[in-house]
């Protein structure tokens, strides 16, 4: 089992930059691909984009592909988000997700931007950007 943290979460303005992170604690860390989910207001949740154990990344939207990067440190247990040339419309709830992978080398055969796989879940961190 994983408990996850996430942080970094703020108000900042149209173009601006935010670093989120998600801290994990617990068992098999390593087994576990990392995702980031957004919900905003009478909004789904979605997915934004995810990292295998060996650093294996999906990019779950075509929109934040060039502006947000997943990176993961094993050894700090640590995924953060960095996300640049921030929009409206990225205000949301930010969520990093825990998949326990039984071997994580099937990692691209799991649909992980769908929410539903996911064993464990943070809290969630609030990201406004003004207009």
């Amino acid at each position: 089992q994983l408990q996850l943290v996430e942080s970094g979460g703020g108000l900042v303005p149209f173009g601006g930059s935010l670093r989120l992170s998600c801290a994990s604690s617990g068992r098999q860390y390593n087994y576990h691909a990392i995702g980031w989910f957004r919900q905003a207001p009478g909004k789904e949740r979605e997915g934004v984009a995810s990292i295998s154990p060996s650093g294996e990344i999906t990019n779950c939207e075509d929109s934040i592909k060039d502006r947000f990067t997943i990176t993961r440190d094993n050894a700090q247990t640590l995924v953060s988000l960095q996300m640049s040339n921030l929009e409206p419309e990225d205000t949301a709830v930010y969520y990093c997700a825990a998949l326990y992978m039984h071997n994580p080398s099937y990692y691209r055969s799991y649909s992980v931007c769908k929410s539903a796989i996911y064993d464990y879940w943070g809290q969630g961190t609030q990201v406004t950007v003004s207009a």
